[in-house]
């Protein structure tokens, strides 16, 4: 029998704002002083990335902008600094606060994107390795072992050097950072692939999967709607986690300047900048950006340190 909500003091079906407010993960947010904190911060960071068109002072792309005259001025609060560059401006004339609001934004952007491509690359070859085993497993995880044995960043900069050069030149400003995208999902796919790898193996000898090959379902479709979403609650955490490095990773390739063009600045260009005048008395170009960055990677981490916890059922 179904119960017939139409009836006179029936319960209604709870919604899913109301499932989402009576689950654990909910509770357990709203117990952590340190995962509210990060994620208000983090949400401020990523809204005022978003709304930099409308909260910036300045275009920082926009060369007619820029005026060469106010160079290298100190934050508003100190002698000679002028409004409204509130954080001082860069050797080139351009709103501190302006460059760091889009350089947000571009740091966030190429650390989503290859998180999520690396998310796809990983995934796939874990869900294939762990499935049907054998020559293709060996393969896979062979691959993901040299890949392992080469410094993250030595990969990174490998492939950008060499798609970099592939590039026609009047191309490669433009595709820089679909550039840094690919580079840095090269060198991080291989633990989410060794994780779904060994969730794989579990699950593919489970009564469920068996029952699925018997009637014979496609291999693609077990994978997809049976294997896959038994696979997601660790491969999250870690991509939480991997989203602060590889910000972290496009930082380190812009600073040696390998990553983003200083026409399109991300936090780690304008670190790479500002370190040049660090001696020379302008230390507000490289300390408001590197200000920046950790407070971006650190809440993350916050973040993902707190689902780790959370959705390990150990410690539940």
């Amino acid at each position: 029998m179904t119960s017939d909500t139409s009836k006179p003091g029936a319960i209604p079906p709870p919604t899913m704002l109301q499932r989402v407010r009576d689950s654990d993960i909910w509770w357990s947010f709203t117990h952590s002083k340190s995962a509210m904190f990060a994620a208000t911060v983090l949400a401020v960071l990523i809204l005022a990335a978003v709304f930099a068109p409308f909260i910036a002072p300045q275009d920082p792309y926009d060369a007619a902008q820029l005026d060469m005259w106010k160079a290298e001025l100190p934050p508003v609060w100190q002698e000679g600094g002028e409004w409204p560059f509130l954080l001082g401006t860069d050797t080139q004339g351009r709103d501190l606060l302006s460059a760091i609001l889009y350089g947000t934004r571009i740091s966030i952007v190429i650390g989503l994107a290859s998180v999520a491509l690396s998310l796809l690359i990983g995934m796939t070859a874990g869900l294939v390795a762990g499935f049907f085993g054998g020559m293709i497993d060996n393969i896979l995880m062979r691959i993901g072992d040299i890949t392992l044995s080469i410094p993250t960043i030595l990969i990174a900069i490998l492939v950008s050097t060499v798609v970099r050069q592939l590039l026609p030149a009047d191309l490669r400003e433009i595709g820089a950072s679909a550039v840094l995208i690919f580079a840095i999902s090269l060198s991080s796919w291989v633990q989410y692939a060794r994780t779904v790898r060994a969730q794989t193996i579990v699950e593919r000898n489970k009564e469920y999967v068996q029952a699925a090959r018997l009637l014979k379902v496609p291999a693609r479709r077990i994978l997809a709607h049976h294997i896959l979403p038994n696979t997601l609650t660790p491969v999250l955490v870690a991509a939480t986690l991997n989203f602060g490095m590889a910000i972290l990773t496009e930082a380190t390739l812009s600073f040696l300047g390998i990553g983003m063009p200083p026409g399109q600045p991300s936090l780690g260009t304008l670190i790479r900048i500002g370190n040049q005048f660090l001696f020379s008395g302008s230390w507000w170009i490289v300390l408001f950006p590197v200000i920046q960055l950790c407070l971006l990677v650190v809440v993350v981490n916050l973040l993902g340190d707190w689902l780790r916890d959370v959705l390990n059922p150990k410690l539940r």
